[in-house]
């Protein structure tokens, strides 16, 4: 008998043994569950069971409920019996892959600070204006950090919460895993709709987790308190039998909790004793699952198109400043703009333009008073930092969509949805440039030619060192002497790829570089070398473009004329028809400039309507000379232009014009 009992131990501990190791090897694996590979992301398949909702399915799979309405919108009406959903794979490779810096734990508690991922083209200043802190505030916030920040990297961003009854008031909130906009809103107090007002740019693919949001601040806006750990106090009767611990289990509430909220339990538990248990809210919400579905639908908008019978357009610019021929240059740009106006009306649109001298401050705050400027739909204009931020104030007031042509420094997109950013900020452009060099030499021999005393491209060249750095890619450097050639040549490959960067756009180092390659090919004919520079080196002399096409020169730039091209070539003639006069040799050509951005905004109007921001990417981009492509800088703020194209000076004078945005 000893023994049969001693036996059936046995057996009992060896399969308890085997279920825990199942358990564990189950843990470590995931589900397992048929993967599939869709668009490059790996999937699991899985049918939904009876009764299920979406939160018991992220739960199971530890994926937020936005990650699985992402790759399954239709799930956001309710799940049925049996429908196959597809649930992004989480692994470890996933985890690898993503920067080192992403990967430090989120803030639980968003009083102090919150988190901001870097991404790409943004700096440190311009994170700083975005949230409305310093640079020297941030840095005391983050040990070790430096200017010099890197796309992924995760930095505390002090949390500004002071309240102004004349002002926006908003703090921000970096989204933590397992939450979703139904539970960030009840965290806050506020409606999810509330969110959404406050992030136009919030959808189920920008709600992820580690992105920023801001949340609107009112008087009485309480502390973060996760939403899954807000409670509330409810008052219970004991039943006879029960015990202090089956009532926490039974309203999942540790024991302390309870305890703490009643001392008379130091007199001990008895029948009928009135407690008060605090209760997490999401266990009373007996809805919650059908708020969660109904919040998850507003993320995915139907976004109709609100069409206009007439397009009205204002135009405020310094027409009158006469400085270094500004007032030549912004006429062209106006009777381009009109240009694209005529060619719209032909197409059947019903526009009316109303132009106006911008003049001082107080002219320009007297003309945005005025009922035709509240009545329009799109405002373009404004040189100066005081003019941009004067007509950005009026186009968030008025809903009024709101293009900076000119200016590439303001900093007014940051936060308001309404703007459009033509010229690309420097950081941003810099950024794409050096994605678009690795994407198209990351197997070429790199050298770079140091030009002595010479800094002007040096926060491009940072920027292009630290993404080869990171993609592993091998580069040299050399200094321009005048032994060049002989320094150089050592540093050629033959039989391969070399692109050679000088460390400047200037035309007298541009024409030493070229000598010296010259002499290195006389002496070295198996050698081949191609130039990679700026969007300077399309204004040079013919001798120096020939020299250009004799390299195969690549250079990145956002604007670049092919004269040569038929469209061109008939805008050109249109212009001399209308104006009985050229264009003005300028780099960009201005009439080109306001033509193409009137047609490409007014196009946007007629097309898709005054909420044409949704529709923005499928608008066609083969400008005549500007390359657009619009991205928003963040989940509140407006537009940048990030278009670029890549030149190529190739044999025979051919140039091709290739199109990066696309």
């Amino acid at each position: 008998m000893q023994t049969s009992l001693r036996m059936k131990k046995i057996v009992l501990l060896f399969a308890m043994a085997i279920l825990f190791t199942a358990a564990g090897g189950a843990q470590t694996q995931g589900p397992a569950y048929e993967k599939i590979v869709a668009n490059g992301q790996t999937f699991y398949r899985y049918n939904v069971k009876k009764g299920e909702g979406l939160m018991a399915v992220s739960r199971t799979f530890n994926v937020s409920v936005n990650d699985i309405l992402k790759y399954n919108p239709s799930a956001a009406s309710g799940l049925k019996d049996g429908q196959e959903l597809l649930i992004p794979v989480i692994d470890d490779a996933t985890v690898s892959r993503q920067p080192v810096q992403a990967a430090q734990p989120l803030p639980s508690d968003q009083n102090q600070t919150f988190r901001h991922s870097v991404a790409r083209g943004e700096t440190l200043f311009g994170i700083a204006q975005m949230y409305g802190t310093t640079v020297s505030e941030i840095l005391q916030y983050n040990y070790g950090l430096t200017e010099n920040i890197t796309e992924g990297e995760t930095i505390a961003i002090p949390q500004h919460k002071s309240y102004s009854p004349s002002g926006e008031n908003y703090r921000y909130h970096t989204i933590q895993p397992k939450e979703t906009l139904y539970s960030v809103s009840r965290t806050y107090s506020l409606k999810p709709e509330d969110l959404i007002a406050a992030n136009t740019g919030l959808s189920v693919e920008t709600f992820q987790i580690g992105k920023t949001i801001r949340i609107p601040v009112t008087r009485q806006q309480a502390d973060f308190v996760p939403f899954e750990q807000q409670t509330q106090n409810i008052r219970y009767k004991v039943k006879r039998g029960e015990t202090l611990y089956s009532i926490s289990q039974a309203y999942d509430v540790p024991v302390e909790l309870i305890e703490k909220a009643n001392p008379t339990l130091a007199s001990g538990l008895k029948t009928n004793m009135e407690l008060i248990i605090p209760v997490k809210i999401s266990r009373l919400d007996d809805d919650i699952h059908v708020k969660e579905i109904e919040a998850n639908r507003l993320l995915i908008r139907s976004n109709e198109m609100q069409h206009t019978d007439v397009i009205r357009v204002g135009l405020l610019l310094p027409f009158l400043d006469s400085s270094d021929g500004q007032h030549l240059r912004l006429q062209e740009y106006y009777e381009g703009f009109l240009l694209a106006v005529n060619k719209m009306k032909k197409e059947g649109a019903n526009i009316e333009v109303y132009v106006f001298e911008t003049g001082s401050r107080a002219k320009l705050e007297s003309l945005l008073g005025t009922m035709e400027m509240e009545s329009l739909h799109l405002l373009i204009g404004g040189m100066t930092d005081e003019q941009i931020s004067l007509m950005s104030n009026f186009s968030k007031k008025h809903n009024i969509k709101y293009i900076i042509p000119f200016s590439s420094k303001n900093s007014e997109v940051q936060n308001n949805h309404h703007i459009f950013q033509v010229n690309s900020p420097q950081s941003y452009f810099y950024s794409k440039a050096s994605g678009v060099f690795t994407e198209t030499f990351g197997n070429a021999n790199v050298v770079f030619v140091n030009v002595p005393g010479r800094t002007d491209k040096a926060e491009f060249l940072s920027t292009l060192k630290g993404d080869l750095k990171r993609k592993s890619i091998r580069y040299r450097e050399v200094s321009l002497t005048p032994e060049l050639s002989t320094a150089i040549a050592p540093l050629l490959q033959s039989g391969g790829n070399n692109v050679i960067v000088p460390s400047s756009g200037d035309s007298g180092a541009l024409r030493e570089v070229i000598d010296a390659l010259s002499k290195v090919h006389q002496a070295h004919p198996g050698i081949t070398t191609r130039l990679f520079g700026y969007p300077e080196w399309q204004t040079y002399n013919l001798e120096i473009k020939r020299s250009l096409h004799q390299f195969g020169t690549y250079f990145y730039t956002s604007f670049y004329v092919d004269e040569q091209d038929e469209n061109t070539r008939h805008f050109i003639e249109n212009f001399r028809h209308w104006y009985g006069r050229d264009l003005i040799n300028t780099y960009p050509k201005y009439g080109i400039f306001g033509y193409e951005t009137g047609l490409y905004f007014l196009n946007a109007i007629y097309r898709y309507g005054i909420n044409f921001e949704h529709y923005i990417n499928r608008l066609p981009s083969n400008s005549l000379q500007f390359s657009f492509k619009f991205d928003r800088v963040n989940n509140w703020g407006g537009f940048i232009n990030t278009g670029l194209y890549l030149i190529h000076y190739g044999a025979e004078n051919s140039v091709q014009k290739i199109n990066k945005c696309l």
